[in-house]
């Protein structure tokens, strides 16, 4: 049985890949949706998150986006020339984009400076602990694990929830008319860069995940992918988790506010 994948059909259809990766993307899919349906993106679509909130989005997200092109690095480093297909697929691509994630962390900077946030504040990293779990996951994953389980923690999992919670902020054209027009291109341009419907970075790098492991990997290798991915959607999660009982902290006084006004 010929074990190697090549893919015939479409880049960004999920037909054209194997059926493990087929049902890899199906067992993902409800951790995938509770980040990229989170009630915090709704909130920020329709401006209705407070200024002490998006401060910490903001300052929390640095990390990983500071970061992500060493993420990148530090998976080149495993990669050997002629060595594995999967791996020249893997070592051109990651050659190629990290230079752009390196001008992603510029456009977040744009983004932050347009809430009032300062590039010292980014350094800083005041914001509570729990916002720093993902950047150490996505440390740990690309230093620790093989190429193939940190390429789907990072490239593929990060990458393509990114990709569809920033589509949503960006929906209705809300949150952008919030800002400044002079300001308004500047401070949305890391959003508008990760919004794109046609973005083939995250399927980009299915297909290198299903070069390496053929048509027919290891069950427990198709184990140890879906928990990496899983825990990448599960640790966005609980960064919105935690944004979020510090939004709802903040309205909370004005909630009882309004209640002890119109009962007075």
């Amino acid at each position: 049985m010929i074990d190697t994948f090549n893919r015939t059909g479409p880049l960004m259809e999920a037909a054209s890949y194997p059926a493990w990766a087929q049902q890899l993307i199906q067992d993902c899919s409800e951790s995938k949706r509770r980040v990229v349906g989170h009630e915090l993106y709704q909130r920020m679509r329709d401006n209705k998150l407070s200024a002490k909130t998006m401060r910490q989005y903001l300052i929390g997200g640095w990390p990983v986006v500071e970061q992500f092109a060493l993420y990148m690095a530090q998976n080149l480093t495993k990669t050997r020339f002629a060595r594995h297909p999967g791996e020249d697929m893997a070592r051109r691509w990651l050659m190629r984009n990290i230079r752009v994630e390196l001008n992603h962390a510029d456009y977040w900077v744009h983004w932050s400076r347009a809430h009032g946030i300062s590039l010292e504040d980014l350094q800083a990293q005041q914001v509570a602990p729990e916002l720093h779990a993902l950047s150490h996951w996505c440390w740990h994953t690309s230093s620790s694990d093989s190429l193939i389980v940190a390429i789907a923690a990072t490239n593929y999992a990060i990458e393509g929830a990114t990709g569809e919670w920033s589509a949503l902020v960006c929906s209705n054209g809300v949150y952008a008319a919030s800002f400044p027009e002079e300001d308004r291109k500047r401070a949305m341009k890391w959003l508008k860069m990760h919004a794109q419907y046609d973005d083939a970075h995250p399927w980009e790098a299915l297909e290198i995940i299903c070069t390496l492991a053929g048509m027919n990997p290891s069950k427990a290798l198709q184990v140890e992918l879906r928990q990496a991915v899983c825990k990448s959607y599960d640790y966005m999660y609980l960064f919105l988790e935690r944004c979020m009982q510090l939004e709802l902290a903040v309205k909370a006084p004005v909630v009882r506010e309004r209640m002890e006004l119109a009962e007075s």
